[in-house]
């Protein structure tokens, strides 16, 4: 669907959707665990529609109370892929981290599981598993549709590059400590995005089972452990708070509220860096720990009027749901920002104005959301197509945007 947004300026008081990291991993935790769990401000993004989708086909059950989600778990332990049932078909939707979550979990609960998703997903990289899985014995078959994993997880040395994603290191933390005997899970490279894996502990945490940070980029993992059931509540996400950060630098009255300051979200870094884009100089960020922050990042950087940013260490961006760094260019420069495209960067001089246009999502949620708050700055009307694709992490993103003032008309 296209939406065409009237320049108006925003103004009111917002608090952002419940954090979707922090979703997928209570979500998760839970499923495992044996007995009733309770996690409160849960979101229904699309994202977290594919991990509840998987985890119910792995057996646990899925009921939700408004914005509430209760979840009978499926008591996973060390037997449980023996129990020859059939390989789990796991639909993941468009969900990077579903599926790379659910691989080695599906491995342990299950002895594997047929994988499929939507858009990109399924060209997103997997070598680091299929890497390991060469190496212990466990089968895969990439088809362009479909990935079958079949096999027993095993205790051990699992070792993993961490400068491709801590999402792998996420699945294996989930999946290791069902094992029977003790594992180190080893990074072989400087570990990247690690604030994610901070996330991941708490999940953990809040259902008993341990994992033991290692100097030299490790964990030592305990064998033999069972989730316990959780009681949790899902903090706001900084994230998608990113994008009203950058409403605020646009010039508009926003007041962005309920986030947790001492958060294990990396994304929290949004408030250092708003601060710090409000500095009359040229700045470099590095975002190799908070890669989600790229599109609002650049929507704030466009309004720097005279000076130069540079948002480097951001080649994952590639691999998203667009080519996140390429599509930031092109549609920024579409409503007529000046932006540069590296290997791994980008690099962006303010100016006075933007035009305005039709500009396009790339089936990208936060390429959306950027183009509707840098709508706000330009002199004429801004066409998004595919502005629907907010649907996959801020479902209600177009109903705040109206409630804050803006001015919306859509059409097929």
């Amino acid at each position: 669907m296209k939406v065409t947004i009237t320049p108006k300026p925003l103004a009111g008081v917002i608090t952002p959707p419940p954090s979707k990291s922090q979703s997928h991993r209570f979500i998760i935790a839970a499923a495992l665990a044996e007995g009733e769990s309770i996690i409160q401000n849960v979101a229904r993004s699309q994202d977290i529609e594919a991990t509840l989708r998987c985890m119910a086909e792995l057996g646990a059950g899925v009921r939700w109370e408004g914005e509430t989600l209760v979840l009978k778990g499926v008591g996973a332990d060390f037997r449980s892929a023996e129990r020859k049932l059939a390989l789990p078909q796991m639909d993941c939707g468009e969900s990077g981290s579903t599926l790379r979550f659910l691989i080695p979990i599906a491995v342990a609960v299950r002895g594997g599981g047929v994988f499929t998703g939507q858009g990109r997903l399924m060209e997103r990289p997997q070598k680091p598993y299929f890497d390991m899985f060469d190496e212990k014995g466990i089968f895969y078959e990439r088809t362009d549709n479909a990935l079958t994993v079949q096999g027993r997880l095993s205790s051990g040395i699992w070792a993993l590059p961490g400068d491709v994603s801590s999402q792998f290191f996420t699945g294996l933390l989930y999946a290791l400590p069902l094992m029977e005997g003790e594992s180190y899970l080893k990074s072989t490279t400087s570990l990247q995005s690690s604030s994610y894996l901070d996330m991941t502990a708490v999940a953990l945490a809040a259902s008993g089972v341990e994992v033991e940070p290692m100097a030299g980029h490790g964990f030592l993992i305990k064998g033999g452990q069972r989730y316990a059931p959780i009681h949790a509540r899902v903090e706001t996400d900084w994230s998608q708070a990113g994008f009203w950060f950058a409403a605020m630098a646009l010039g508009n009255l926003v007041d962005v509220t309920g986030l947790e300051q001492n958060s294990a979200q990396g994304d929290r870094v949004m408030g250092d860096h708003f601060r710090r884009l409000s500095w009359h100089e040229d700045v470099e960020i590095d975002v190799s720990d908070c890669p989600d922050l790229v599109p609002p990042l650049a929507a704030i950087a466009t309004a720097r009027v005279g000076q130069t940013t540079r948002l480097v260490n951001a080649a994952r961006l590639r691999m998203k749901e667009s080519d996140r760094l390429a599509s930031v260019r092109e549609e920024l420069c579409k409503l007529g920002a000046q932006v540069e495209e590296g290997p791994d960067s980008l690099t962006i001089v303010g100016t006075e104005r933007l035009r305005g246009g039709t500009v396009d999502a790339h089936n990208d949620h936060r390429i959306a959301m950027m183009l509707a708050i840098t709508a706000t700055r330009c002199v004429e009307p801004v066409t998004i197509c595919g502005a629907e694709s907010v649907r996959k992490s801020y479902p209600n993103f177009w109903e705040d945007y109206v409630r804050l003032g803006g001015e919306l008309n859509w059409a097929e």
